[in-house]
C-alpha cells in the first residue's frame, strides 16, 4: 500500500462522514471564514465551515448562497449556543440543505440535535473535557471537535495533546477532529494515528490567497511567531475574563489598563460591581472586525493560534492543503524506508 493510500486509509471516517477528500475542516474564524474562504477550503478537497457569529437569520442564508454559488462542493456552518436566534440560524441551514452544522460555544439542546437529524443534517460539537465528549455522545451529537489551548479565538486551559490523549481511546461512538496548534502534515498524522477522524485547522488559513483579511492583517499573521500569540491576561477574579489567544499588540496593554482603572474605581465606590464587569467584557467590542476588514493592528483583536509562527506568506488554499497532504505522506514514506532498512 502507497503511503498516499494509506493517509486515506487513516482518516476514510472522517472524509466520508464529511463527504470530502481530505478529513481537513476550515476552523470557523468570524470575518474570516465567510464564504470565498469556506468555497476555497472545499473546492481544495477538504470541508469548509461558515462563521455565523453574531450574524442573523437572513444574513446567514445570503451567506450559504453565495458560498453554494462558489462551489458545489460539502460545506458546512458554524452556529454559537448562546445566539439569541440559535433555533432560526438552525432552521436557515435545515432549509438551505447544509449538510453540516458544528456548534460552538455551549452545548445545544438534545432536542436540537434531533430536530436537524430528522432534516439529515449532521451535527458536531466541541468536547473540551472527556465528560463533555460523552454527554454529547448521549445527547445524539455525530461528531466531535476537541480543540487545545493552542488555538486562536476563545480558548479552554487543557493543551491538544493532552486532550486527544484523555478522549480519543475513551470514545469510540463517533468520529473525533482535532484541533489547535496544528500547522503542519506531520501533526495530523500523529493526531490520525492516535484515533482521530481528521483535524480542523484555523490560523493557517488566514492567509489564503482567498481569504478576505486585510493585508495588514495577513503581515501581522506572517511576521508572528508562536510565542506572539498569547492569551489575554485576567488581573482580578471578582472580574473574570474568558481567555482569547490573540497576536499583542497595543490593544492588549490597553485591556490591562482597563481593567487596571475599572478595579480600582469598583475599590472606590465609583462604580457598581455589574457595571465594572460590563465595562471590562465591552472593551473588545468591535475589535475583531477592525483588525481583519479595516486593517487596524493596533487597537484591533489580533486572533491567532501558536501555529501562527508556521504560516510565513501568502498562499492559495490548493497549495495550503497540497502542502499538509504532502508533509504527511513524507512522514509515512520515511517511516517505511526506516522499517526497511532494520
Amino acid at each position: 500500500m502507497s503511503a498516499r493510500a494509506r493517509l486515506d486509509q487513516l482518516w476514510r471516517n472522517g472524509t466520508e462522514f464529511l463527504g470530502c477528500k481530505v478529513a481537513l475542516l476550515g476552523g470557523a474564524m468570524t470575518w474570516v471564514s465567510e464564504r470565498h474562504l469556506v468555497a476555497a477550503i472545499s473546492n481544495a478537497g477538504g470541508f469548509g465551515v461558515i462563521a455565523c457569529g453574531a450574524m442573523q437569520p437572513d444574513q446567514l442564508a445570503a451567506e450559504i448562497v453565495g458560498a453554494k454559488g462558489l462551489t458545489t462542493r460539502p460545506f458546512g456552518v458554524n452556529l454559537i449556543v448562546m445566539h439569541p436566534a440559535l433555533e432560526a440560524l438552525a432552521d436557515v441551514c435545515a432549509e438551505a440543505k447544509v449538510g453540516h452544522v458544528v456548534f460552538a460555544g455551549g452545548l445545544p439542546s438534545a432536542a436540537l440535535l434531533r430536530k436537524l437529524a430528522s432534516a439529515n443534517v449532521k451535527t458536531l460539537g466541541f468536547a473540551p473535557a472527556l465528560a463533555i465528549a460523552k454527554k454529547l455522545v448521549r445527547m445524539g451529537i455525530d461528531g466531535l471537535i476537541i480543540e487545545g489551548a493552542e488555538a486562536g479565538g476563545h480558548i479552554g486551559a487543557v493543551s491538544t495533546s493532552v486532550l486527544a490523549q484523555e478522549i480519543l481511546p475513551q470514545v469510540r461512538e463517533v468520529p473525533i477532529f482535532v484541533a489547535g496548534g496544528i500547522g503542519r502534515g506531520e501533526a495530523v498524522l500523529g493526531y490520525l494515528e492516535m484515533g482521530a477522524a481528521g483535524c480542523q485547522l484555523g490560523t493557517r488559513f488566514v492567509c489564503a490567497l482567498e481569504s478576505i483579511a486585510h493585508p495588514n492583517f495577513k503581515k501581522a499573521f506572517i511576521r508572528a511567531g508562536a510565542r506572539d500569540a498569547m492569551p489575554s491576561v485576567q488581573l482580578d477574579p471578582r472580574f473574570p475574563v474568558i481567555p482569547v489567544r490573540a497576536l499583542i499588540n497595543k490593544a492588549s496593554e490597553s485591556f490591562l489598563e482597563t481593567q487596571r482603572d475599572v478595579i480600582a474605581r469598583y475599590n472606590r465606590g465609583d462604580i457598581g460591581k455589574e457595571a465594572a464587569q460590563l465595562e471590562i467584557e465591552h472593551f473588545w467590542a468591535g475589535a475583531l472586525r477592525r483588525a481583519v476588514i479595516d486593517g487596524d493592528i493596533e487597537t484591533g483583536s489580533l486572533m491567532a493560534g501558536q501555529s501562527v509562527g508556521m504560516v510565513t506568506r501568502e498562499q492559495s488554499t490548493v497549495e495550503i492543503i497540497d502542502e499538509l497532504v504532502d508533509q504527511a505522506v513524507a512522514a509515512l514514506m520515511a517511516r517505511e524506508r526506516l522499517g526497511a532498512a532494520r
